[in-house]
């Protein structure tokens, strides 16, 4: 089974292994560049990624399922995040428009 659209994974390539499971390889994460719709946010108390992204994302479904776009963004990528965030910490948000045409855009998916 190939990885969805919108998924953190659509840029991986599965492998076959003797039994004809299919293994994903290491992704290529989307890491941080300059845009000028780029947001910043300041963390406060109990601000998670999901919500984060839930809020962020709104337009789009399953917003709060992009919360991987965010750690990926950041100067120093989010590696756990399942870690509470620090309050009062800054986090760079794409916009939208960033999120579906580039980090999720078919010229990435062509040029990797």
């Amino acid at each position: 089974m190939a990885p969805q659209v919108g998924s953190r994974h659509a840029f991986t390539r599965g492998e076959r292994d003797d039994d004809g499971r299919v293994f994903l390889t290491e992704r290529e994460p989307y890491a941080l560049h300059e845009h000028p719709d780029t947001r910043t946010h300041v963390v406060a108390q109990g601000d998670t990624l999901f919500d984060l992204a839930g809020q962020y994302f709104a337009p789009l479904p399953r917003a709060c399922g992009f919360w991987w776009a965010i750690a990926d963004f950041q100067p120093d990528p989010i590696i756990d995040p399942t870690l509470q965030l620090d309050v009062g910490r800054q986090l760079l948000i794409p916009s939208v428009r960033v999120l579906t045409d580039v980090i999720l855009g078919e010229q990435r998916r062509r040029d990797e």
